[in-house]
């Protein structure tokens, strides 16, 4: 009874430490943003605008590490909505508008996440303009742009260098962007989406972590053992009925508000079939529910455990990398788990469904002797840069497959025969570099050229590039001229 009532008490005690210590950490929103009310001023000014700053929100508190990390992305979308979003005094006296523009400038808390937004009403985003750049810059054919919706065109705002202006100032349009902005967001394992109403204004939507050391977590169960989502990052948990369960082709699915949800079994997807209990059969499954905008997944799991603030810690060096997992924790019990990788999960079960369109394809050419096109494997864990570069080269005539990041690249590469291999510098579970290491090491591979396009184009980047063996380094800005076909055609001829 003593024991019992002492691990009570150490719980207790060690729950209250651990309140504490998030405490100390959480800084109000206004600590971050007290800075840009005079540089919106002074932007302003210097671009003959009159715009006011709006900041909501600011006793809305947040990971002091978080808030420091957002300053910069920040500061770009404010300078972005003053040059590319409010319009002139006279413009805006013409379109009925007041004179002076307003950017909002807004934090919250919402499901447990940390929610910053930037919205100006202003002229909105140009979607025809975007539209048009795409086809001249030889992203996509003018057929496809036409079927792209809003949320696919706003995507390519992304892209290292990509604008629609024409004219160069000091503020933007020198191709350091949006790319920047979303990269230094997932960092802090954040996210940001845009919203636009052209001639009404456009909102950016930042999704981050309330702190970085902890987190609210879905706990399941599979295969035995204590596995943990990330609130933050699933859509939802679920029970479906076996009934309700259909089969197409051989594969699962399921409806959830009027869409097809494919199924993966966390047991298959992590490798653990045949361990554990044995699963019985039940009349409804366990399903987490993760995607984005585009399309949505559902995991199978065992079952759901319950919702857990979980203190984060990084895998041990010596472990080393395991596949879709980012982060382990430990339960108040002290029984380790391990923190899934969600945005890694999706991309592995993209790979799956590539994997099997890819061999559908090999298929249909063992069957095909005219087919002589010349094969390249595009690695990036960009969906847009990947279809951009896929329509680069299937328009000049080459055949092209695509792995979602290094770990899907080299499992391609090793089952395919390709004339050449793309691949994107900064990717998780395994970067460029060490898949141009491995291709390059591999006695049956290392005559396969390799060329690595990164938004990067600093010298030092380049040569650890070249030195890992790649036979080219492009910049992405290659896309928008003949430089990086050109490449493709100097290692491997025409198709």
């Amino acid at each position: 009874m003593e024991i019992e009532d002492h691990a009570t008490r150490s719980a207790y005690h060690s729950h209250c430490l651990h309140q504490e210590v998030i405490a100390i950490r959480m800084r109000p929103f206004i600590d971050c943003a007290e800075v840009f009310p005079r540089m919106v001023r002074d932007l302003a000014l210097e671009l003959g605008k009159d715009v006011r700053l709006d900041i909501r929100g600011g006793d809305t508190k947040a990971d002091r590490d978080i808030l420091e990390k957002i300053k910069a992305p920040l500061n770009h979308l404010l300078r972005n909505a003053i040059d590319h979003g409010i319009e002139s005094p006279e413009e805006r006296e013409r379109l009925g508008k007041p004179r002076q523009g307003v950017i909002t400038l807004e934090a919250s808390h919402k499901s447990g996440m940390f929610i910053v937004t930037v919205k100006d009403d202003g002229r909105g985003i140009d979607l025809d303009a975007v539209r048009k750049s795409v086809v001249e810059k030889g992203m996509v054919s003018q057929e496809m742009a036409h079927g792209l919706k809003q949320e696919e065109l706003l995507e390519f705002l992304f892209l290292p260098g990509f604008s629609t202006k024409k004219d160069v100032s000091k503020v933007s349009g020198r191709g350091v962007g949006l790319d920047v902005v979303r990269d230094m967001i997932q960092r802090v394992r954040g996210t940001v989406r845009i919203f636009t109403n052209p001639g009404a204004g456009t909102t950016f939507e930042l999704q981050l972590p309330l702190t970085l050391s902890v987190v609210r977590a879905l706990l399941v169960q599979i295969a035995g053992e204590p596995y943990a989502f990330q609130l933050s990052a699933i859509d939802g948990a679920l029970k479906v009925p076996l009934e309700e369960i259909e089969v197409i082709e051989g594969n699962q699915y399921f409806l959830y508000k009027d869409k097809r949800i494919g199924l993966f079994h966390a047991r298959r997807l992590f490798e653990k079939e045949g361990q554990g209990a044995p699963q019985t059969e039940k009349e409804e499954l366990s399903v987490v529910l993760i995607g984005d905008l585009n399309h949505y997944y559902g995991v199978i799991v065992d079952s759901f455990i319950g919702v857990r603030e979980l203190v984060v810690q990084p895998l041990n060096f010596f472990v080393g990398k395991i596949q879709d997992i980012n982060a382990a924790s430990m339960l108040e019990d002290g029984t380790p788990v391990l923190i899934i990788d969600v945005e890694g999960l999706i991309r592995t079960m993209d790979g799956h469904i590539t994997s099997g369109s890819r061999a559908s394809t090999m298929l249909e050419m063992a069957h095909d002797e005219t087919n002589k096109a010349k094969r390249i494997l595009v690695v990036d864990d960009s969906i847009t840069v990947r279809e951009v570069e896929r329509n680069l080269l299937t328009s000049k005539g080459y055949q092209v497959d695509v792995a979602v990041d290094g770990l899907e690249g080299w499992k391609a590469v090793r089952k395919g025969v390709y004339d050449l291999v793309i691949t994107d510098v900064d990717m998780p579970r395994m970067d460029g570099i060490e898949l141009v290491g491995l291709i390059k090491g591999d006695p049956e591979l290392s005559s396969t050229p390799v060329v690595i396009v990164s938004y990067k184009d600093r010298e030092e980047d380049r040569n650890r590039g070249l030195e890992a063996g790649a036979d080219y380094y492009l910049t992405k800005g290659s896309f928008h001229d003949e430089s990086f076909v050109n490449t493709v055609r100097d290692l491997i001829g025409s198709p």
